[in-house]
């Protein structure tokens, strides 16, 4: 009896300790494996991608339009873009015609989160936008790795950000606010809009986490008019964090 309860013991310590899976960095949130894809446009210069976009856009007027000399007009310029990118070895037609199937391996890449991550306990640090609640009344907010994504520059890829339902007292005050956060992480996609500094931002995130310790990550000191000291102290702040009392309650 006694041997039997000890091996129940073990096994349930395995079990937690597999989901606890401790600080993560947000690279630990990619799916690795699905980085890796053909993706016939990479190795084109600035150039020639400007080039291939304008003989789409020629294309399309091309197709639009009845008035014979704007046709011929167009079909002359067409073929003369063609050429250049073919004596460049670049195939105008083919690569038009791959830009639906390249687009949906981006998008694949982008939402692909580590499965490995999914379901465990863990820390993670980054910078706060606040959100509506849920329909359930349950506080929510976003987690991006650095300040200013969503409003003055781009939203991350899905698979970096984070929809955050918040167990416990905290709210963010601004937004931005950097926060370590600790919980139950899933990888559960979603979508929806949320209005951030300058209007409206479809946020994409594959991951959800139920949120149940927030541990603010103060700061205090002068910024540079471009913001770079507050994000290089934000940023060595995650980073000390990141080394100390992991084993906290």
């Amino acid at each position: 009896m006694l041997r039997r309860l000890s091996l129940s013991v073990l096994l349930l310590g395995a079990t937690l300790a597999q989901a606890e899976r401790g600080m993560l960095n947000w690279a630990d949130l990619i799916d690795e494996t699905a980085q890796s894809y053909e993706d016939p446009y990479r190795d084109l210069s600035a150039e020639q991608l400007t080039a291939l976009v304008e003989v789409a856009r020629m294309q399309s007027q091309l197709t639009a339009t009845s008035d014979d000399d704007q046709r011929s007009e167009l079909g002359q310029r067409l073929s003369d873009a063609k050429t250049a990118l073919a004596e460049d070895g670049v195939d105008a037609d083919w690569l038009i015609s791959q830009r639906w199937v390249a687009a949906e391996r981006r998008r694949n890449a982008a939402w692909a989160g580590d499965a490995d991550v999914d379901g465990q306990i863990v820390t993670l640090g980054g910078y706060a936008i606040p959100a509506p609640a849920d329909q359930d009344g349950v506080a929510t907010m976003y987690l991006v790795p650095e300040r200013g994504m969503c409003s003055h520059v781009p939203p991350p890829p899905p698979n970096q950000m984070v929809r955050v339902r918040l167990n416990s007292d905290w709210r963010p005050q601004t937004i931005y606010e950097p926060v370590r956060l600790t919980g139950q992480i899933a990888v559960v996609p979603t979508e929806r809009e949320v209005v951030v500094v300058d209007g409206p931002v479809r946020m994409q995130a594959a991951f959800t986490m139920e949120a149940t310790k927030v541990e603010p990550l103060a700061f205090a000191g002068a910024m540079s008019a471009g913001g770079k000291a507050w994000v290089e102290k934000m940023t060595q702040q995650l980073r000390d964090k990141e080394g100390d009392g992991l084993n906290e309650d």
